[in-house]
């Protein structure tokens, strides 16, 4: 296990062969003790603390000491899940504040780290964390909800385009051999975007950005969301429904944009994938376990939905073998030519949105460990 603390403030201390950050904070009252926080970033993302140095120590509420460490269970553009057990028993025994993006925290991970108060999860999705297990400890649990709004809510749009307007299609079939004729294609997927019904479950964030796109490409946008206020329509010019059967029976496009919860789990199955006007598109950015997979692949295979676009599975990685569905798409079968993309959960990738799930997460760190400050705090109730 390779744990990395690179300072670029502040003074440099070497302990147990670690290099350890210590921020230089205001005048101390003699006799009073400086509080050390043990920070650990899990997943190890980035190989320089830079921005962490900078947004720990800035403008001090208090007298304090970080140790900010990295980890190296899952870095940046891998698939890599090493076990919580590869972090070395000393550095866990100090841990006051987690931050992971790909990794799972279940309750017996918890038990790992003695002094844990608060977990930082480097996204909007939580539904990682066991969140009963962390409240029995005492332990925080945040998220951030803020970043990559505009990057996943244009992934969900081409997703969609990319479908509807035959692009995935023409670019399959221009790659067999031999090659399609080179003229239109007549297919249930083809169809204009002006006036056709884009369908949208969740109008949080994410989902209020996609309507306004979708608006400008000519769309009705139809949306429903039980937990939102009345007037949540008017205010961006879309039409509600609140009923989700209404949503499913009139969307020519149909984009998930809801959290993983225990009432949204499986939630889309094939009783209301089946309602959509036959030749309808699927896009799901959201959560995996959302779609029932199983309902996906019939829908397809029966002509009901003329194309998927899946951002996210319900396993991730994929396990093998994998879904029957992944293992047709892998193998180009001609039934599914040009009818599904899979694009392996980076509708939120880009460098800026990297750059802004770092800093944004540390800043909640910083907020809520240090400065004890509510900040996107996960209560136990909340789905």
């Amino acid at each position: 296990m390779r744990l990395r603390a690179i300072p670029s403030l502040g003074r440099i201390a070497i302990t147990s062969g670690e290099l350890e950050y210590i921020s230089p904070h205001a005048i101390v009252m003699s006799g009073s003790s400086i509080p050390t926080y043990t920070i650990l970033e899990a997943d190890g993302q980035h190989e320089e603390n830079l921005q962490e140095d900078h947004l720990f120590s800035e403008n001090p509420t208090h007298a304090y000491h970080v140790r900010f460490l990295r980890g190296d269970l899952s870095p940046g553009e891998t698939a890599t899940r090493k076990p919580w057990t590869a972090i070395p028993k000393e550095i866990r025994d100090e841990v006051d504040g987690l931050m992971i993006l790909k990794l799972y925290l279940l309750e017996e991970d918890l038990a790992l780290f003695p002094k844990l108060k608060v977990v930082v999860r480097m996204g909007v999705g939580y539904d990682r964390i066991d969140r009963p297990a962390c409240a029995r400890r005492g332990i925080t649990v945040c998220n951030v909800p803020d970043y990559g709004t505009e990057d996943i809510a244009d992934h969900a749009l081409g997703l969609g385009l990319s479908l509807r307007r035959g692009i995935l299609l023409h670019h399959d079939l221009q790659r067999t051999e031999p090659p399609a004729p080179y003229t239109p294609i007549s297919h249930p997927l083809i169809a204009r975007s002006r006036g056709a019904v884009f369908g949208i479950l969740g109008l949080g964030r994410i989902g209020t950005a996609v309507a306004l796109r979708a608006k400008a490409f000519g769309f009705h946008v139809l949306f429903y969301d039980p937990y939102l206020p009345n007037g949540a329509d008017k205010a961006i010019g879309v039409e509600r429904t609140k009923n989700i059967q209404d949503l499913f029976r009139r969307a020519s496009i149909l984009s998930i944009h809801s959290p993983c919860t225990r009432e949204t789990r499986n939630m889309v199955n094939y009783e209301l994938l089946s309602l959509l006007p036959r030749a309808a598109v699927l896009i799901n950015t959201a959560r995996g376990e959302i779609v029932d997979l199983d309902a996906v692949e019939r829908c397809l295979r029966e002509g009901g939905l003329a194309g998927a676009g899946l951002d996210v599975l319900p396993v991730e990685p994929i396990e093998e073998p994998a879904h029957s569905l992944i293992q047709a798409y892998r193998r180009r079968e001609p039934w599914l030519t040009g009818r599904m993309a899979l694009t392996c959960h980076t509708a939120f990738f880009s460098p800026s949105s990297v750059e802004e799930i770092r800093s944004k997460s540390a800043q909640t760190m910083r907020e809520v460990l240090i400065d004890k400050i509510s900040s996107n705090v996960i209560l136990p109730e909340m789905e």
